[in-house]
């Protein structure tokens, strides 16, 4: 991973963000003692199955199906224990893994770790990743509990009314990509997106959108395995079965979304399963189209912060538009002396994230100024 330079001086323009440093220290106590205005829990790739520990794709890094279960009983308990009550939960993608589809197991994992997450006091947003469609087609997703539209939120933002933003999804359309947004608290704004929109999981192969994606993937990669990146360099590495891309569509509503968060000056994360922006993850990680979702968020003031998965390892990147990119380490391949998970505390100013065990805490300076 390319390592982010750190400039702790205040008076410099590019003290974005720190880890593991008495700057971090001293903030983190300022912040308990300041204007906190909310908190919220993140967690990837849990991938939970009831079958012996295996290795991952490339054989190259075990996997403790089993024992992410409790590694994400922890977190929810930590959550719960906290002096402030998350208002929320993010859960980025992959909450089984694909082995359950092969064991006929998949109803029954999904089962069992969305009772785990009943117990969490804070509403869970879903979103969905690889290993939701090898486990379930588009239909069954959203008729699950995955779907968690129904808590998009429908708040006023200043003196501009929230069904300004809310262009309405058909999910009736077989062509229709899950997404909505949500402002947990004033000026604040997050944005779940698709980003297996496009992929050639999940919808029937008489679908525009499947045949679309055949079509992009077999032009990037003539491999007959599409997980395979043999053969494959720059810039067409990250063509790949395993990842997705977004529609036009989608792209659309989001632009539409974070017109409005421009216009109410609001501070946007916007969150999806793949990274978009290969300096925060291994580049074979990125969404297939993530370079026009990075130039369309380049054109908005309010966007603040993107969340992903997908890459175990994690990874971090500030581009040069001030624009935080976090991929969240996977509690799959997290031993079980450890963890993977965190807590986010929102200010005025800045995100301070506080992780636990593999995932690093960190302070996300907001831009100095939001047009």
């Amino acid at each position: 991973r390319p390592t982010t330079e750190v400039t702790v001086g205040l008076m410099v323009r590019r003290r974005w963000w720190t880890c593991g440093s008495d700057l971090f220290k001293r903030m983190e106590t300022e912040a308990a003692e300041s204007n906190l205005y909310f908190t919220f829990g993140v967690i990837a790739d849990i991938q939970y199955a009831n079958v012996p520990n295996g290795l991952n794709y490339t054989r190259s890094r075990k996997r403790y199906y089993r024992n992410s279960l409790g590694l994400l009983r922890g977190a929810i308990s930590e959550w719960n224990e906290e002096r402030v009550a998350p208002k929320f939960i993010l859960q980025l993608g992959d909450i089984i893994d694909g082995c359950n589809s092969r064991i006929k197991a998949s109803a029954e994992a999904l089962e069992t770790v969305i009772n785990d997450f009943t117990n969490c006091v804070a509403p869970v947003h879903h979103i969905w990743g690889n290993h939701e469609f090898y486990n379930f087609d588009r239909t069954q997703l959203q008729q699950s509990a995955l779907n968690t539209k129904h808590l998009e939120g429908d708040i006023v933002s200043g003196n501009m009314p929230s069904f300004n933003v809310k262009p309405e999804i058909n999910n009736d359309d077989p062509e229709a990509f899950y997404g909505y947004h949500f402002s947990p608290f004033p000026k604040f704004r997050f944005i779940i997106t698709d980003a297996y929109d496009l992929s050639i999981h999940g919808r029937k192969k008489s679908s525009k959108k499947h045949n679309d994606s055949v079509q992009i993937l077999k032009s990037n990669n003539k491999n007959e395995d599409p997980n395979s990146p043999e053969g494959l360099a720059v810039p067409n590495l990250h063509f790949l079965g395993f990842n997705g891309g977004f529609s036009q569509d989608q792209l659309e509503w989001l632009n539409n979304i974070l017109n409005f968060s421009d216009c109410n000056q609001e501070k946007v994360t916007v969150i999806g399963h793949l990274p978009i922006h290969p300096d925060s993850t291994d580049p074979i990680c990125v969404a297939w189209n993530y370079d026009e979702m990075l130039s369309m968020l380049h054109t908005h003031s309010s966007v603040i912060c993107f969340l992903a998965g997908h890459d175990h390892d994690g990874g971090y990147h500030l581009d040069d538009h001030g624009i935080h990119h976090l991929t969240f380490e996977g509690v799959i391949e997290t031993s079980p002396e450890s963890q993977a998970f965190a807590t986010v505390h929102v200010f005025e100013d800045r995100m301070i994230l506080k992780g636990r065990g593999r995932t690093p805490s960190r302070v996300l300076q907001y831009r100095e100024k939001i047009n």
